[in-house]
């Protein structure tokens, strides 16, 4: 039972480094999606102001603010692609094996126990007498020491 124990303690210690890191990623794409936004709202003012002067002026103060706009959409573009890029699969695939490793150790412990149990019982519909070990047996005079020791007090 201490590895069934020991395997759980592994598993959420794997959880939890996974989790920690899904919330890493999803911070920072929360600061390129910010950053973007940002961008974009560059962006917009420019191509506000461009195409006011575009519309009023000459040729060549809107096509500077046209320039602009255009390196900010550019620049929300490439942020965006960066907060799309971020993967946390790949930081967690050590965990993700760890945990699993330790699922598999459970059950095939799980297993084990159950074969024993199965096999104890099989013995003692067999041979009830024979079966008893002397595990068994003084853990059954252990018990029954103790209950007349209560029926005593």
């Amino acid at each position: 039972m201490s590895r069934i124990s020991r395997n759980i303690s592994i598993i959420l210690r794997a959880e939890r480094l996974i989790a920690q890191r899904h919330l890493t990623i999803a911070a920072k794409r929360t600061g390129f999606y910010a950053a973007a936004g940002l961008a974009v709202g560059l962006a917009v003012v420019m191509l506000n102001i461009a195409g006011f002067f575009w519309l009023s002026v000459t040729l060549s103060k809107p096509l500077a603010a046209l320039i602009v706009a255009a390196a900010n959409l550019l620049l929300a573009v490439i942020l965006a692609l960066l907060a799309n890029s971020q993967n946390p699969q790949a930081d967690t695939t050590a965990a993700v094996e760890l945990r699993d490793m330790a699922l598999n150790d459970i059950e095939a412990e799980i297993k084990d126990s159950l074969s024993d149990a199965r096999e104890t019982v099989a013995g003692i519909r067999r041979d009830p007498i024979g079966t008893l070990t002397p595990e068994v047996f003084s853990a059954i005079l252990s018990t029954l020491i103790k209950y007349a020791r209560r029926r005593k007090e």
